[in-house]
């Protein structure tokens, strides 16, 4: 593990305790089992020290429930203390699947009710511990980062309002730059390209890592750098479809797209590599996926940070079934239904031990500069995978 070193030789900066929210229970006891690993392989070098009391637990998880009353108001609690605490908080504001009753009315948590219960533990934690973070896998209205014309900017907005925070992390922001808005605040914001690439050639034994045989997809221009830098750490080409829109119509709030028109050399017999930050209903990606494969690529691999399948999988089953698509690999940054599980096309990029080393390296207070690289990881995997390692 990195840093493993300096965690042996470093104190943390309080004791740790995390706080999952109900929406993020679940990833967070997979976080929690990986930092109580790296504390028992720690702890046997440092067993006599008196500064280690509580360094070592099988459970740093809290309770904090926000129990709502019948008029679809809530608290939140924290149910032990944790006065003097390293406090780190999850949530996963895209958890659709949790309901509440609103004058006996069932109604599912929106990104907003997850905010708000954030902001209401953050507000019973505020004076106790001895700092608080929020472990924020996609940033709560990250898609509203800019104002045009006249528009609100949720985005920044909502960072203000998580007062006495000290860190905030979070996972392939839409624009970091809106960490601009709280300038005092720490704001990390990650990728997952070495878990994409660790699933993928789990799941493709076969599959060559070359210019010859794989291409990097930008499914837009928003896309671009995250395309550029995986094409340049697996060392392919990439090609890049950019979105021609109508702008003299608006639909939902945006320009219809009428086409997408491709940028790049030719796709005979490739592999091809799609990678973006989300999938909302996905029909844009899939779009692209019926050109790469209409240009003649082999394999259409889809990688995406955030599946949110809002318009749910029958267009991804039908895609699937026509040999568009042969993979749509994505995190569980953020729920995914039991649905998508059982897809054979699905495959899940594991994100929790990355998470795990980053709250383990802020409790012990040292940097995460090689956490945030995995230009590293993944030049090792690539060794492994070709038999050169």
């Amino acid at each position: 593990m990195p840093n493993i070193k300096l965690m042996e030789s470093g104190l943390p900066v309080a004791p740790l305790k995390i706080g999952a929210l109900e929406s993020c229970r679940e990833l967070g006891e997979k976080v929690n089992d990986y930092i109580v690993q790296f504390r028992k392989s720690t702890m046997d070098k440092n067993t006599d020290s008196p500064l280690y009391y509580n360094y070592m637990r099988d459970n740093y998880l809290i309770d904090c429930p926000c129990p709502r009353f019948g008029s679809g108001e809530a608290k939140g609690l924290l149910t032990e203390s944790i006065r003097g605490a390293d406090l780190f908080l999850m949530v996963d504001v895209c958890n659709h699947s949790l309901t509440y009753s609103v004058n006996g009315h069932l109604n599912h948590m929106s990104p907003d009710d997850h905010f708000q219960d954030l902001k209401r533990i953050i507000a019973a934690a505020n004076g106790k511990a001895r700092r608080v973070n929020v472990v924020m896998p996609f940033l709560y209205e990250s898609r509203q980062h800019k104002r045009t014309k006249r528009e609100s900017l949720d985005s920044a907005l909502a960072l203000q309002e998580l007062i006495g925070v000290s860190n905030i992390f979070t996972f392939d922001a839409h624009d970091p730059r809106v960490q601009n808005s709280i300038p005092l605040h720490g704001f990390d914001s990650f990728n997952p390209p070495y878990q994409f690439m660790k699933a993928l050639l789990k799941a493709e034994p076969d599959l060559k890592v070359d210019k010859e045989h794989l291409m990097i997809i930008s499914p837009d221009e928003g896309a671009m750098q995250r395309a550029v830098y995986f094409s340049n750490v697996l060392g392919v080409n990439m090609g890049m479809f950019y979105k021609r829109r109508d702008y003299s119509t608006v639909v939902n709030g945006k320009n219809p797209i009428v086409a997408h028109e491709f940028l790049g050399e030719h796709l005979d017999g490739k592999d091809a590599i799609i990678i973006d930050d989300m999938i909302s209903s996905g029909e844009s990606m899939l779009d692209v996926a019926k050109q790469i494969k209409d240009r003649g690529a082999n394999r259409v691999f889809v990688c995406t940070t955030f599946g949110l399948f809002t318009d749910g999988f029958e267009k991804f089953d039908e895609y699937y079934e026509k040999g568009y698509i042969d993979r749509v690999i994505t995190t569980n940054l953020t729920y995914l239904p039991a649905e998508a599980k059982e897809k054979p096309y699905f495959l899940i990029a594991d994100m929790s031990k990355f998470i795990a080393l980053i709250i383990d390296s802020m409790n012990h207070d040292i940097s995460i500069g090689k956490v945030m690289d995995p230009t590293e990881k993944i030049h090792r995997l690539l060794e492994k995978h070709n038999g050169t390692l």
